[in-house]
């Protein structure tokens, strides 16, 4: 067996071998962001520029690499991120994501728009699971989504609310997807020259169907094909404001975070109103290209919660250095999406596990350079720390 340390020590080498083995649509769909995709490259420009100052002549270390989130010990510092449509990607995704968080003891988080309801893939968390909400405008809706995601196992919710509206995602349009996706002639040359993803996927279709979004139709009844970017899910959907929030908290007993929060005001206003941990994002670029890059506002968050109060962060992140630089400036806990998916894509589930491992080697490999046996006094190996 091909030894993935060897020929894919990298998110970057998964990535590259996702974009061979994907049809056009399905790559543009997975990897795009929205405009001139600035935010995107954005992020990935703010992390390179947070630097450390390594030590030396320290001995060797007994490396702690797990972390804590609202009382639950996790074995490493991050999780799995909700991408909508897993499914497409590759057949089945959010199960085996779900199975791979459980086995290795990281947080998975379901997405709303998923092609799999939360009763296929809640069981799979052992109680531990998270679930995304796009919020439904309607409360009767909105209340039956709440109690079916709790009755299958889900035990975290997450708010997410920076879509207030569809974003343009133009590399997306261009790639021709639709939801549910429509085979034109177009889309079928795609997927003649991509023949591991159309077996795969074909045998999922004769056995499930067209990739969907399950969930979300329950609710709609809408079955034709839709733009991915006005999918059924916005035949549903609210921009949710404060009164929203408020009716969300008393009817979820459980962790509540609110994720794509930029704002310090923001934060500290959520953190007043019992939001249990606010989830600093910028939606990857996907949502808005004029934002600064997630961790270019992490250091002001953290500075205006407070010490204690959990943030979580994604955007950008593709390794374990980026990991440790999120962790320095003022993150509790790290998600990542894009990267499992490059990973499943690229050899199936095994290669989600594969991200699994190269983060957590890489965590253990940088923070060796630093004198660190764990995530304490990261800030301290700052080379410039940051304003307060």
């Amino acid at each position: 067996m091909t030894d993935l340390d060897q020929t894919h020590p990298a998110i970057a080498d998964l990535r590259l071998r996702a974009r061979r083995r994907l049809p056009r649509f399905v790559w543009d769909f997975l990897d795009s962001a929205t405009g001139a995709e600035t935010t995107a490259r954005r992020n990935r420009g703010k992390l390179d520029e947070i630097l450390f100052n390594p030590a030396a002549l320290f001995g060797e270390l007994d490396y702690n690499l797990g972390r804590s989130l609202m009382g639950r010990d996790y074995a490493l510092p991050f999780g799995i991120s909700p991408v909508g449509m897993s499914g497409l990607v590759w057949p089945d995704a959010e199960l085996h994501l779900a199975r791979l968080g459980t086995a290795r003891n990281i947080p998975y988080c379901l997405s709303g728009v998923a092609t799999k309801i939360p009763e296929d893939v809640g069981p799979l968390t052992d109680g531990r699971g998270w679930f995304q909400l796009y919020p439904p405008r309607d409360a009767e809706i909105r209340d039956d989504m709440l109690r079916r995601v709790k009755a299958s196992g889900f035990d975290t919710l997450v708010l997410t609310v920076d879509v207030p509206e569809p974003s343009r995602r133009e590399r997306q349009r261009r790639g021709g997807i639709t939801h549910p996706p429509h085979l034109t002639p177009r889309i079928f040359g795609q997927c003649i020259t991509t023949p591991a993803w159309s077996l795969e996927t074909l045998r999922a279709v004769r056995k499930n169907g067209m990739p969907r979004l399950a969930f979300i139709e329950d609710y709609t009844g809408q079955t034709g094909a839709m733009s991915s970017t006005a999918h059924a899910g916005y035949m549903i959907r609210t921009s949710p404001g404060w009164d929203y929030l408020r009716a969300l908290r008393d009817g979820w007993d459980g962790p509540f975070f609110v994720k794509g929060v930029m704002v310090p005001e923001d934060a500290v206003r959520l953190k007043k109103e019992g939001v249990d941990a606010v989830w600093v994002s910028n939606h990857a670029g996907r949502q808005f290209d004029g934002s600064p890059a997630s961790i270019e506002v992490l250091p002001a968050i953290r500075e205006a919660v407070g010490p204690d109060y959990p943030l979580i962060f994604d955007s950008g992140v593709e390794s374990g250095l980026d990991i440790l630089r999120a962790l320095a400036l003022g993150a509790d806990f790290i998600m990542l999406g894009r990267a499992f998916h490059y990973g499943i894509a690229a050899f199936g589930p095994k290669g989600a596990a594969h991200v699994v491992d190269i983060l957590a080697r890489d965590l253990q490999a940088n923070l060796g350079q630093l004198g660190l046996p764990s995530y304490e006094g990261l800030a301290a190996k700052l080379a410039h720390p940051p304003a307060p």
